[in-house]
């Protein structure tokens, strides 16, 4: 397979920015059916540019806002299965800032509700709360917590 051209891979990174930051706008709103679906096809979207041209990074945080999309869709076992590649990724590096580590626990903690995983869901519910209230800068603590405010309490 030939790699892309330099307009192409411009085309991808323009592209997967453009989905991926619609898709997350859309999760954290309340949505008509047709914004989820528009939610769920921009989130796959963003995932498949990203995986032409990104790196590992960018790969998992796509996968990262797949999870919480099939989530938030009540999909629980596509949920889980994104859920546990991300978070395998994010809670195993040592350089995860504060507010992405945040994000994975608080997405992890909602696919295991949404996936009928209850233990699952009350350990990374509250790995999710600690982790919030770590996060230094109130603006990165503010857009975690507009995801972490639709997990389920468990």
């Amino acid at each position: 397979m030939s790699q892309p051209t330099d307009d192409a891979q411009a085309a991808h990174k323009r592209f997967a920015a453009e989905c991926n930051n619609r898709s997350w706008a859309l999760s954290t709103q309340a949505r008509t059916p047709a914004q989820d679906r528009e939610m769920l096809d921009a989130a796959h979207a963003s995932a498949w540019h990203w995986d032409k041209i990104g790196t590992d990074l960018h790969r998992m945080r796509a996968t990262m806002l797949l999870a919480e999309v099939h989530a938030l869709l009540g999909q629980g076992a596509t949920a889980l299965a994104y859920a546990q590649e991300m978070r395998a990724y994010f809670l195993g590096r040592h350089d995860t800032p504060d507010w992405e580590l945040a994000f994975a626990h608080a997405i992890d903690a909602h696919a295991a509700a949404i996936g009928g995983k209850p233990q699952e869901h009350r350990a990374a519910y509250g790995e999710a709360a600690a982790a919030l209230a770590a996060i230094a800068d109130p603006k990165d603590r503010a857009i975690v917590a507009a995801t972490f405010d639709h997990v389920p309490v468990p």
